[in-house]
């Protein structure tokens, strides 16, 4: 590069702070150089001096942050980003420089807010680059660089998205078009941040904060269109811009719940504006109607920005659980949503259907979960089955969604407590499920589940149902109820035996794997014995346990091949006595044990 010449570096030095230091003088050269290809209207010679400044700011900025030298690194990076502030600040600075340089600079010195203490004079160099330059120039600038850094995934966005807010505030004209570019842009960008490898003076408040000030910046500018159609168009927009807000900081948060309540209380503050409702938000009505004023017939992908806006409404709705004063913000009250969901059986199997996205997302934190449980319990506190049962069908993928999502709790939520409320949620779920559709439904969780411990769980609730029904049954034929005129369904059916079999002799064929799978086994069995004596004592055959061909088929192919695999396994362990060997040992016992006792009720009914 020629050195630029005396005019431009003692034009600048009239306005900058005297330091000697060998990084300052050569910035100082770059950026005259830089004005003066500008003024000059050199464009080939500008656009290898800015290539040579950017790359200049690069080896600065790195170099501080991997502390490559032994002192000075980060002084020196703290000096060159205020030769630029000063340089900017010139009065003497014409427009043209400026312009041109605000396509490459606030890129280039947002890499120095990984330094500590940079971000205050970072946010201030794009502040006089967003109040210099045309609001439709910097909106394509900051955009670009937000998709640079989540590219990146660093953690160097929460400058331009303070730009990007004072920015949409001065935009003229084509206020949705021009917003709705931005909103993808910035979620992307703050889904891609990594707050435990955050770096610098950036933390989950500080830029979950700045992107709540461009929900008021596009507030703002709905409170000033004047065209309806438009408004509520951005209003929508702004709605799920604010539910994707609420599940990304949800899942982000790294404090207690308790000091996340500010922001969420503030944030929910933008819910009625957007027309959002606790009850629409959680059956699912508002985000289909938003959803439908943002996105066009050809925008399909446009909604990949907000993949967690169900996630945001279940969210908003538990934060208000969690905390009065969030549903104050929102202004609503808990009390009459309970009353809604507690007297209106579809409607809770709505919010049932819902909740299962936030209790199956792997990426938010056990506490959430765990006041995620109680909602649930809350709004399921006593059965109300309402008259129109057969819109049920309807709603069974989501509820079974929603029971498997509880079963994770179940088995993997960390402490005891949760587990054990899970597992009260999950019956109270079941029992809220009409009798005659509810075998299904267990049928349906058992078939597909790989978890031996959750089949016998399952197993066992089928047992309990079978004796609550048999109970039932006797109840009525005590005080002389005609059933056969008004038959009801029962889980004492043939498809009780398909349950048992599907665990004794596995669709991929041969027996089950022991004794990893001596769980569901042992509950299989059990289950078993209980048909096999329940039968045979009442007199009955509901199952069509005791039909010969049933009984030689569970003889044949299932209790004889257990036992075989049973006794070999044993035998081949006699001689080990490890702790390994000991823990199968007591694994295998109980079933061994309900094992014969079945094989002698069978031999007994087949002589």
């Amino acid at each position: 590069m020629e050195k630029a010449d005396d005019h431009y570096l003692s034009k600048l030095q009239l306005t900058v702070p005297s330091d000697d230091r060998p990084s300052v003088l050569r910035l100082r050269e770059i950026l005259a150089a830089c004005s003066k290809s500008i003024e000059n209207g050199d464009t080939h010679q500008y656009e290898g001096l800015v290539s040579e400044l950017v790359n200049y700011l690069d080896s600065i900025s790195e170099a501080a942050e991997t502390e490559l030298d032994s002192g000075n690194t980060e002084s020196d990076a703290f000096e060159v980003l205020n030769e630029i502030y000063q340089f900017i600040f010139s009065p003497l600075l014409e427009q043209g420089t400026i312009d041109a340089l605000s396509f490459d600079l606030p890129k280039a010195v947002s890499k120095f807010i990984r330094v500590g203490g940079c971000l205050e004079i970072v946010d201030r160099i794009i502040d006089r680059f967003v109040t210099m330059c045309s609001p439709r120039d910097m909106l394509s600038v900051l955009c670009e660089a937000l998709d640079l850094q989540t590219t990146k995934a660093t953690n160097c966005v929460a400058p331009f998205l303070s730009g990007l807010s004072k920015v949409i505030c001065s935009i003229q004209r084509r206020h949705f078009e021009q917003i709705k570019v931005v909103v993808p842009v910035v979620l992307n960008a703050l889904k891609a941040v990594d707050f435990e490898t955050s770096e610098g003076d950036v933390k989950c408040d500080t830029l979950y904060g700045r992107a709540m000030d461009i929900a008021s910046s596009i507030q703002s500018v709905c409170e000033k269109l004047l065209d309806g159609k438009v408004q509520e168009k951005l209003q929508s927009l702004l709605g799920l811009y604010v539910l994707q807000i609420m599940a990304l900081f949800s899942v982000g948060m790294n404090h207690e719940v308790s000091s996340c309540l500010p922001f969420v209380s503030n944030l929910s503050c933008f819910l009625p504006f957007c027309g959002f409702s606790y009850a629409g938000l959680i059956n699912g009505s508002d985000i289909d109607k938003i959803s439908n004023n943002v996105i066009g017939e050809d925008e399909d992908d446009y909604m990949a920005c907000f993949s967690y806006i169900k996630h945001g409404a279940c969210l908003s709705v538990l934060w208000g659980f969690i905390s009065e004063e969030v549903a104050q913000a929102a202004e609503e009250k808990m009390s009459a949503l309970k009353d809604k969901l507690t007297t209106k059986q579809t409607e809770r199997w709505q919010a049932i259907g819902m909740f299962r996205h936030i209790l199956s997302f792997a990426a938010l934190s056990w506490k959430l979960k765990k006041h995620a449980i109680d909602f649930l319990l809350w709004i399921n506190g006593s059965e109300s089955l309402d008259d129109k049962q057969s819109d049920y069908i309807s709603y069974m993928p989501s509820l079974f969604a929603a029971l498997q999502a509880v079963q994770i709790i179940i088995m993997y939520a960390p402490d005891t407590i949760l587990r054990r409320n899970g597992f009260d949620l999950f019956k109270k779920l079941l029992a809220d499920i009409p009798y005659s559709q509810r075998f299904d439904m267990l049928r349906a969780l058992i078939v597909n589940s790989d978890s031996p411990s959750m089949v016998a769980l399952l197993l066992d609730l089928v047992k309990g149902e079978m004796h609550t029904e048999l109970c039932r049954k006797r109840a009525t034929e005590i005080q002389q109820i005609d059933t056969e005129a008004h038959p009801e369904p029962s889980f004492w059916t043939a498809s009780i035996l398909e349950l048992v079999e599907q665990v004794l002799r596995p669709p991929k064929g041969g027996p089950p794997v022991l004794p990893e799978q001596s769980d569901a086994v042992l509950s299989a069995l059990n289950l078993h014995r209980y048909v096999l004596i329940t039968e045979s004592t009442g007199n009955t055959n509901y199952t069509g346990v005791l039909l010969k061909s049933n009984l030689q088929k569970s003889y044949n192919e299932w209790l004889l091949p257990l036992r075989t695999l049973v006794t070999g396994i044993k035998s081949e362990n006699k001689t080990d006595y490890d702790q390994i060997m000991v823990d199968m040992e007591c694994a295998l016992n109980p079933v061994e044990l309900v094992l014969y006792r079945c094989i002698e009720l069978v031999e007994e009914k087949l002589r």
